[in-house]
């Protein structure tokens, strides 16, 4: 089992839970911060110390304060912390359940496992902790069919800037013009109109309108 585990989370019973969890599993170092900046700061200093973390769990979600704070995300705690340690496991524990946000903890950000907060999410969080010591994936049961969903592994950044556009009322033709006052290439008209057809094709949908409603059904914007 782990030796050296680090819990982030800003809410206490969350803390807490998982905390319980890990001395069940007799870790014998278990350690937590409130802040995902407090966190990067302690798993820089641990690797200074010759005694690295061993396993990162860490909420998604983290609400603003009056600290002032750089990361803000559990993503991009994730993101840091394997640049720094590309030994280090991580596991998400969130209420999130938008597919395509669950998708790139696994894609982008290489977690080892996904736990949905909820009444088994004790069972399931014992489960992943499990399965990253084997360094085996671990997703909660309800949501394990988002792994095989390919057409949400297919979209990009620019086709979600595309949808979001879509989706507060910006128009077709005029999304050329909007991209480019956002800074956002490609831009071009031909690029917008061959992007939209695909995602019309990947969605089966009818028409824009229905496109942007799929892409809400399945937490993509």
């Amino acid at each position: 089992m782990f030796r050296k585990v680090l819990v982030v989370d800003d809410v206490d019973l969350n803390d807490i839970a998982v905390m319980q969890v890990l001395k069940e599993l007799k870790v014998p170092t278990i350690e937590s911060s409130k802040y995902c900046d407090d966190a990067l700061l302690k798993i820089k200093r641990a690797l200074q110390d010759n005694q690295p973390y061993e396993l990162l769990i860490t909420d998604l979600s983290f609400k603003e304060d009056y600290k002032a704070s750089i990361l803000n995300s559990g993503e991009e705690l994730i993101e840091a912390a394997k640049k720094i340690d590309s030994n280090l496991r991580a596991i998400a524990f969130s209420v999130e359940d938008k597919p395509y946000r669950i998708k790139a903890l696994f894609d982008k950000y290489k977690v080892d496992g996904f736990v949905l907060k909820g009444r088994r999410s004790i069972e399931e969080l014992k489960a992943a902790i499990s399965n990253a010591h084997n360094a085996e994936k671990f997703i909660s049961s309800e949501l394990s069919n988002i792994l095989k969903t390919k057409s949400v592994g297919e979209i990009d950044d620019f086709d979600i800037k595309v949808l979001h556009y879509l989706s507060v009322g910006i128009q077709q033709e005029n999304m050329e013009a909007t991209l480019k006052d956002a800074g956002i290439t490609p831009n071009s008209k031909s690029t917008v109109e061959k992007r939209i057809a695909k995602l019309k094709d990947y969605f089966k949908a009818n028409n824009t309108v229905h496109l942007v409603v799929i892409a809400k059904d399945l937490g993509i914007i």
